[in-house]
Order: structure tokens, then sequence, then C-alpha cells
């Protein structure tokens, strides 16, 4: 189930499941996880794309292993806000996706989350190539965290109910 607005995905995640976020590329979707509390996304592991249905079994597998009950994937819009080719896909692969393993799946705005991981590794000082084995999983580390920190916010305001 496909849902664009954040309260509605919100009440459909069951309690105490973990979030999937996903920064997907053309070659590869850098995965991360939340905790069952909804509080901290984790970067987990980068998965080198194939075909739709290899990618999408090793996501499942994932899911499975961490009880996931959530999807999260980022949304590339372009810079002025507007959707691209890059987002059409990504919408696509919700569909496809969605179609296989029926979980509540909703999107976030991805503008600059590959920018900002990339600064934080360079901050920590990383080497150029390890930067490149880690860089989409923690992008996808910063999408989820986005998800996660306007979730909380909707807690406080008692948006969610």
């Amino acid at each position: 189930m496909i849902l664009e607005d954040m309260a509605e995905f919100a009440r459909a995640i069951p309690p105490m499941r973990a979030l999937i976020g996903l920064d997907l590329g053309e070659k590869t979707i850098g995965v991360a996880v939340t905790d069952n509390y909804l509080s901290v996304a984790t970067p987990l592991e980068t998965v080198r794309r194939k075909k739709f249905g290899l990618d999408a079994a090793r996501l499942n597998e994932i899911m499975q292993e961490r009880s996931i009950g959530g999807l999260v994937l980022g949304l590339p819009r372009n810079m002025d806000g507007s959707e691209g080719a890059r987002c059409q896909s990504t919408r696509a692969f919700a569909r496809n996706f969605d179609r296989l393993y029926p979980i509540p799946i909703t999107f976030w705005d991805e503008r600059l989350s590959t920018v900002a991981a990339e600064r934080a590794l360079l901050e920590a000082d990383t080497t150029r190539k390890r930067r490149a084995e880690v860089i989409d999983h923690v992008a996808a580390g910063y999408i989820l965290q986005g998800v996660l920190d306007r979730l909380a916010v909707m807690r406080r305001q008692g948006a969610m109910e």
C-alpha cells in the first residue's frame, strides 16, 4: 500500500516494527533500517542492482530478518521540487515492489541527502575508496532519519491520531 501522506503511513505501520529506507540508484540501492522504537536510522548495506526480481528478493530477505513494518523510498526530486524521470522510476519501483510484498510504502524528498552523507563522511576523514563503498547506504540513513524526525514531530503535535 503506497501512502503519500505521512500521517497515513504512520498509522499503517504495525506497532513495534522497524522501517527500511532505500536510496535507489541506477547501479546500487542504499539500505538503512531503524530500531523498533522508530528513534534512530542506521545505514546497513549497499545492494548492487541486478534485475528487479533479484533486488526485491534481497530487500525482502532484509525485511524478514529485521521484522520490517514499513518502507521509505527516497524520492529524487529536482532542485525546483518538480519530478523528473528518476522520480518516475522510483514510483514504478514502489508499485512493482508493492505487488510482490504488500507493506506500507511512502516517499521522502531526498534532495541533498547524498551531499549531506558525503559531507559527514569527509568530516569523519573517510578515505575516498571507503566513501565510494558506503555513500549509498549512508544517504539511505539520512533519508530514513528525516522520516523518523518528522514522525517524532507529528507525535508531539498529536497529528497521527
